[in-house]
């Protein structure tokens, strides 16, 4: 009974510290955030300009990244399962078969 408190308060004390990990986050974007709220100008190809503040431009370029290192993974994902799906599946089985070799 007392492993099972122990793992119980073991599992909520998790949960606060990472909620309290997320806050933690969270604070620290928002503080960087008010503290560079000045507007910045993207230059693009042809003439295109874009305002915007601080932020935003760097939050864009996180999710980008982001979105570029997922679609660069997709074609090993997808080749990864394909082979998974091709190799047979292997039943395991949990007989128990009495042998003469003496337990050690």
């Amino acid at each position: 009974m007392d492993a099972n408190l122990t793992r119980s308060t073991m599992k909520n004390l998790t949960r606060y510290l990472g909620l309290a990990a997320k806050l933690l986050v969270f604070l620290l974007v928002l503080g960087f955030a008010l503290k560079n709220s000045h507007s910045v100008t993207f230059h693009s190809y042809l003439g295109y300009v874009w305002q915007a503040p601080l932020i935003v431009m760097l939050g864009l370029a996180f999710v980008l990244g982001a979105l570029t290192g997922v679609l660069a993974l997709l074609p090993a994902l997808f080749r990864l399962r394909r082979e998974l799906a091709r190799k047979p599946q292997v039943a395991v089985v949990s007989t128990i078969t009495q042998t003469d070799m003496p337990v050690v």
